[in-house]
C-alpha cells in the first residue's frame, strides 16, 4: 500500500463498525488512525457500518434497532472531522445494491469447509452467519470497481489498507485469500489491539 502511494497510484482506505451500541474508545482509537492516514496521504475512505451482522449475530436486536445503530455511530465517526469529499460511509442494508454483486462474486469462493474452520461455524449456525463474512469483503474491492468504471481499464486497480481491531483480522484473512482470485489486489491489514 505505501509503494503504491509513494509512486502515485491510487490507494483507499477501508475501516468499520458493527453497530451493536454506542462508540467507544476501542472503537475510536483505529477511526482516529484511519483519519490520519486520510489527512497524511489524502485517499479516499470507504468505512462500512455492519447493521446486517450485528442483527445476525446479535440476539434481541432487530434490523430497525442495528440500523438505527448505524445512524448513531455515523454521527461519531462524522464527529471526528473525515473530510467528507473523500469518505463514504456504507451502512449495509442501504448499501446493498453496490456490495451483493461483489459478495456473490465471494461467496463462489467460499466454501463452508474454509468457514467453519475459520470462524468454528456449525450445522446450528445460521445461513446468515456464514454468509455475513462475503458481505465483509466487499468493500475492499468498491475503490477498484469505481477506478474501473471512471477509466475504463477493467485491470485498475486500487490499493486497499484496512485499519482495524485484531479481531476482525479472520476475515480479511479469508478476504486476502479471495481477492486475486475474483481479479482484485489484496487489501493490507493494519491491526490495533
Amino acid at each position: 500500500w505505501l509503494e503504491a502511494a509513494e509512486k502515485g497510484k491510487p490507494v483507499a482506505l477501508y475501516t468499520g463498525r458493527g453497530p451493536s451500541g454506542g462508540t467507544h474508545v476501542g472503537h475510536i482509537v483505529p477511526w482516529m488512525m484511519t483519519k490520519y492516514l486520510q489527512d497524511a496521504f489524502g485517499c479516499s475512505l470507504y468505512f462500512q457500518l455492519t447493521d446486517d451482522e450485528k442483527f445476525l449475530f446479535k440476539e434481541g436486536l432487530s434490523l430497525e434497532d442495528t440500523h438505527s445503530l448505524a445512524l448513531d455511530n455515523a454521527l461519531d465517526l462524522i464527529a471526528l472531522g473525515f473530510d467528507s469529499k473523500k469518505t463514504k460511509i456504507m451502512i449495509d442494508t442501504d448499501c446493498v445494491k453496490e456490495m451483493y454483486p461483489l459478495a456473490l462474486q465471494v461467496a463462489k469462493k467460499l466454501t463452508f469447509s474454509t468457514a467453519k474452520a475459520v470462524f468454528g461455524f456449525t450445522e446450528q449456525s445460521n445461513v446468515g452467519n456464514i454468509f455475513f463474512t462475503t458481505m465483509q469483503s466487499t468493500p475492499a474491492f468498491i475503490p477498484s470497481v469505481e477506478e474501473r468504471r471512471h477509466t475504463g481499464r477493467q485491470d485498475a486497480e486500487v490499493k486497499i489498507l484496512i485499519p482495524c481491531a485484531i479481531d476482525q483480522d479472520p476475515h480479511f484473512r479469508v478476504t486476502r485469500d479471495i481477492a486475486e482470485k475474483i481479479g482484485f489486489p489484496k487489501p493490507s491489514l493494519l491491526h490495533c489491539k
